[in-house]
């Protein structure tokens, strides 16, 4: 029974997770349809059975571990405020409906991240994300040269790579951390690291395929990151000049790129406006100075011409559905209170990881520091944020630190313990000669 069930698990997460990542269901849901179609209405019946099937399953699997879940919701408390904060939001929500399943949707998926954390360690957390995005690069694949209507771009970005998801964009965001994730197992295999290595690649070649530039940039950035932390471990002496030197080399590359962005951006087929963000945030400031310390109420902005989105969609006519900035999009949702909320829980989570990457000299360790730079990095010109599979691993790899740095006491606790016991009484002989022979 106990082989079922975990096996059962395991597929259940892989699943649950790719279709958190917004993965083929939608996709093939909506015909193949892009962003330049006009009044685009597909049946999305089957996507809400398979998520209620999944909070149904999470639920479930929580309260067979009460005892972990109780302790991942006494920690992380300003991830358990923020979502308080989202749940109070129907008060004041310009679409009170659509709030209230919207905040549905985003307490079951923050269990979901709870249920990862506690389940699993953090290098299984890891393993099963490699599981997932290497059946993610095989199914882009078999997509974009099989099924060419489902998995490349149509429309204004025709020919362009999106592979088993919406937007390109969305390919780009999703190969960017399944790098990530490839690089870490690969630099942490002691065998086959070669198949790490491919899945790395792969993930490479279909954000180029997909023309994501941001993607790209943050790729190097991660990169140079990765080398950064890892310089952690080296002794006071190497540590500081190998992290100056890995700085000084970051911001002569900032500088040559800001001096020749035009230039750079032209080749990659782009302009420095970010295709029309500079002026989408704009508009999107005027609103978030309308209602600047509550928003809007979460999802309660964005509905189109019915909506307070009209006065974006009147301004830019290719009517933008969400910002382009998670952390724009959280401002209108739940406005400077949630903004905030979420600001201090991440410091603290981040505060964490990296004394988890001081203390515990391992690749997998590096993981969680490089979730949360993935996290600013995906959100500056992305909506992947609050309720998004990235929001999902934020939470599991909050709590994962949290459990790791409770293990670390606890065996510090038991060496010191061990380390001041009088074996005298245990052994019957001599204290003298105990102490002596423990030293």
């Amino acid at each position: 029974m106990k082989i079922s069930l975990k096996h059962f698990e395991y597929v259940f997460t892989v699943f649950a997770i790719l279709i958190y990542s917004g993965g083929i269901v939608l996709l093939i849901l909506s015909g193949g349809a892009n962003e330049s179609d006009v009044a685009v209405n597909y049946n999305t019946a089957l996507l809400t059975l398979i998520n209620l099937l999944i909070y149904l399953i999470t639920i479930v699997l929580l309260i067979i571990r009460w005892k972990k879940t109780i302790f991942a919701f006494t920690t992380n408390r300003f991830i358990w405020m923020l979502l308080i904060v989202a749940v109070m939001s129907v008060f004041w929500s310009f679409s009170p409906g659509d709030t209230k399943k919207d905040v549905f949707k985003l307490i079951c998926s923050s269990l979901f991240g709870v249920y990862f954390s506690t389940r699993y360690t953090l290098k299984e957390q890891i393993q099963i994300l490699g599981v997932t995005f290497g059946l993610a690069i095989i199914l882009s694949f078999l997509f974009a040269v099989g099924l060419p209507k489902y998995g490349k771009m149509g429309g204004v970005h025709a020919g362009k790579w999106r592979g088993i998801f919406m937007h390109k964009n969305n390919l780009g965001i999703q190969m960017l951390f399944s790098c990530m994730v490839f690089l870490t197992l690969a630099m942490n295999a002691k065998k086959k690291a070669w198949i790490y290595w491919c899945g790395c690649g792969l993930s490479i070649l279909l954000i180029l395929l997909a023309a994501s530039t941001a993607a790209l940039v943050n790729l190097v950035i991660l990169i140079g990151v990765f080398f950064v932390l890892r310089s952690l471990w080296l002794p006071y002496s190497l540590m500081i000049p190998t992290i100056m030197g890995i700085s000084s080399l970051g911001t002569i590359f900032f500088v040559w790129f800001k001096e020749n962005e035009d230039l750079i951006f032209g080749a990659l087929g782009k302009d420095s406006n970010l295709s029309g963000r500079g002026e989408l945030w704009g508009h999107v400031y005027d609103m978030i100075w309308k209602q600047p310390w509550l928003g809007y109420g979460y999802g309660g902005f964005w509905h189109g011409w019915n909506g307070e989105s009209a006065y974006i969609w009147f301004a830019e006519p290719w009517t933008p559905t969400h910002p382009h900035s998670g952390f724009l999009d959280l401002w209108l949702d739940l406005g400077l209170l949630g903004l905030s909320i979420f600001w201090m829980g991440f410091v603290i989570s981040c505060i964490r990881a990296l004394l988890i990457v001081r203390l515990n000299k391992s690749e997998e360790n590096l993981f969680p520091t490089m979730m949360m730079i993935y996290l600013i990095l995906a959100n500056l010109a992305e909506t992947a944020l609050i309720g998004s599979e990235n929001w999902i691993l934020y939470i599991a790899f909050s709590c994962s630190t949290v459990s790791l740095l409770n293990e670390n006491k606890s065996q510090k606790k038991f060496r010191k313990s061990i380390k001041n016991t009088d074996f005298t009484y245990l052994t019957g002989g001599d204290k003298n000669e105990n102490l002596n022979a423990r030293s």
